[in-house]
């Protein structure tokens, strides 16, 4: 099946740019989104941290790039994940996505969060990142898009968190995600959460981490 969402014999994905060079538009996905993001962490988008919401971020930070963007996909999709040998994660059938992201948002904003202990919100904070991040309900750019969104919810329920450590260690953390998500119907749960948990420990405890973070295998 082709991907409506690429250029017809490419990977590159369609842009409002209209630029057809992987290297050029990834660097300009960068600075245009890197803009919003830091937008997004001086002005919080409002919302009620459902589904709309989401959405509503979504296109926000994507607005300069993609036509599509905050318009959950239309197609089923597969990545291979090095960390995981070639597997992919079992990301959501493009039917189910509204239904599997209002669930997970629906657990995340129920949660009693200013009761919890360190523990239970490290527990509880990755397990609602995990999740939502594993429907994967848009074409590109989820995992930003997941974590900048679970990390100004949990600001608002006044739990500081230090988002620069999920920035500058953005390659560990989708690594991470990968990982916590690895739950397959034939393979069984490969899972391995601890982690995701240390890097959300980290940035509640607001200590910074290693440079020379433990690597994923």
């Amino acid at each position: 099946m082709s991907d409506p969402y690429v250029y017809p014999g490419t990977d590159i994905l369609k842009n409002i740019l209209n630029i057809k060079d992987k290297e050029t538009l990834d660097g300009a996905e960068a600075n245009y989104v890197s803009l919003r993001l830091r937008e997004l962490a001086e002005n919080p988008l409002a919302g009620n941290y459902d589904f709309s919401h989401l959405a509503l971020m979504h296109k926000y930070i994507f607005q300069d790039i993609y036509a599509w963007a905050g318009e959950i996909r239309t197609v089923n999709i597969e990545k291979e994940e090095p960390v995981l040998g070639g597997l992919s994660i079992e990301y959501s059938e493009k039917e189910k996505i509204k239904e599997d992201l209002s669930a997970a948002l629906e657990k995340m904003v129920s949660r009693h969060w200013m009761e919890l202990s360190l523990d239970d919100k490290v527990k509880c904070f990755s397990e609602d990142l995990a999740a939502v991040w594993k429907v994967h309900g848009f074409r590109e750019g989820n995992t930003r898009l997941t974590v900048t969104f679970c990390c100004q919810f949990i600001e608002f329920q006044d739990i500081p968190v230090n988002r620069a450590i999920f920035e500058k260690h953005s390659a560990y953390v989708r690594n991470a995600l990968v990982a916590y998500s690895a739950v397959f119907h034939d393979l069984g749960d490969l899972s391995k959460k601890e982690y995701l948990e240390r890097i959300i420990r980290d940035s509640l405890e607001n200590t910074g981490i290693s440079d020379k973070q433990e690597s994923i295998r």
